[in-house]
This record gives C-alpha cells, sequence and structure tokens, in this order.
C-alpha cells in the first residue's frame, strides 16, 4: 500500500484531469458521452493504483465538483450515474465466478442506471424534449434505444477491460519501477 501523499497525489492529478474531461464535454458537446467514458476509465486507474476505496473518494469528490462547475450538466449526470462508478465496481464484478451471472449484474446494473438518467434529466432538469421525441419516433423507440445502448455498454465494458489489461502489462511496471 502506498503512502498517503502519494494516495492524495494521485487522487487530486486524477481528479483534475477528469474535471478537464467534464470540461470538455461543455465545449464539445459531439462528446458528451465519450469524455465522461474517458474519466471513468481514469477512475479505473485510481483504483488499480492505489484502492477501490481510494478511487470511491475521488469518484465522490469529481462528481460534486463536475455537478457545481461544469457547462454540461447533462455530461456531469451521465458520468455520476454510470461511467464513474462503474469501472470502480467492475473490479468487484470481475471477480464473480460464474460468467453468466456476471454478466446478468453487469447489464442489471447498466439499465437501472440508464433508465435513472433519463428520468432524472427529463425531470430534475426538466427537458421534456426528450418525452417528446420518443413519442414522435413511435412507442417502440424507447426500447430500441435501450437495447442499443446495451450493445454500446457492452462494448464499453469489454474495452475496459482491454484498457486494464494494457495497464497492467505496460504501463503499472514503469509506474513501479523502483529508483
Amino acid at each position: 500500500m502506498r503512502d498517503v501523499s502519494y494516495r492524495v497525489a494521485l487522487g487530486g492529478i486524477v481528479a483534475a484531469l477528469c474535471l478537464i474531461a467534464m470540461f470538455l464535454a461543455g465545449i464539445l458537446p459531439a462528446f458528451y458521452l465519450i469524455l465522461p467514458m474517458i474519466a471513468g476509465v481514469l477512475m479505473m486507474i485510481i483504483a488499480a493504483e492505489v484502492s477501490t476505496k481510494w478511487a470511491l473518494l475521488t469518484y465522490i469528490a469529481v462528481s460534486l465538483l463536475s455537478l457545481l462547475i461544469t457547462a454540461d450538466k447533462e455530461a456531469a449526470l451521465i458520468f455520476i450515474m454510470l461511467f464513474g462508478h462503474y469501472p470502480i465496481m467492475r473490479f468487484y464484478l470481475q471477480k464473480m465466478n460464474f460468467g453468466i451471472l456476471r454478466f446478468a449484474v453487469k447489464l442489471i446494473i447498466f439499465n437501472i442506471c440508464v433508465i435513472s438518467f433519463f428520468y432524472m434529466t427529463v425531470y430534475i432538469f426538466g427537458i421534456k424534449e426528450m418525452l417528446e421525441q420518443f413519442e414522435e419516433f413511435g412507442k417502440y423507440s424507447g426500447v430500441i434505444m435501450l437495447a442499443m445502448s446495451n450493445v454500446i455498454f457492452l462494448l464499453y465494458d469489454y474495452n475496459l477491460g482491454m484498457v486494464y489489461i494494457i495497464y497492467r502489462k505496460h504501463f503499472m511496471p514503469k509506474f513501479r519501477r523502483k529508483k
């Protein structure tokens, strides 16, 4: 286990990088989903380097700060509701031995988060246009969008696993090299 100054410094750097990604989501609105995903990858790195508890503290700090000071509240909310905590939770989910159960739990968590995000966006932020758009597309558009988002989530989860493997094999040994 690393000393406290290392954990604080790494947490601060990761939090700053996550907030930069959240700020960029306000500047580059086309990336309002990709930038919170990148911030989530940074959460995974701090969980791997220090601990999942420390990553959770960093996640809470970034979540509060992104809600308070970033321009794109929708990107901040998607980070809070899914992409910020999922890479941390993934460490625990990967320990499940039964693959089908792990797969089902991941999808259940994702669907709860996405549906919660949708309703919070519509009713708390008052973006009622989202509901009107679904009525224009038809009664099955919500189900189709949810199915497509599940496919995107599975790709995200797979990529998180690949990024973690690359990080463990190539970057972590360089950081832990004795001087």
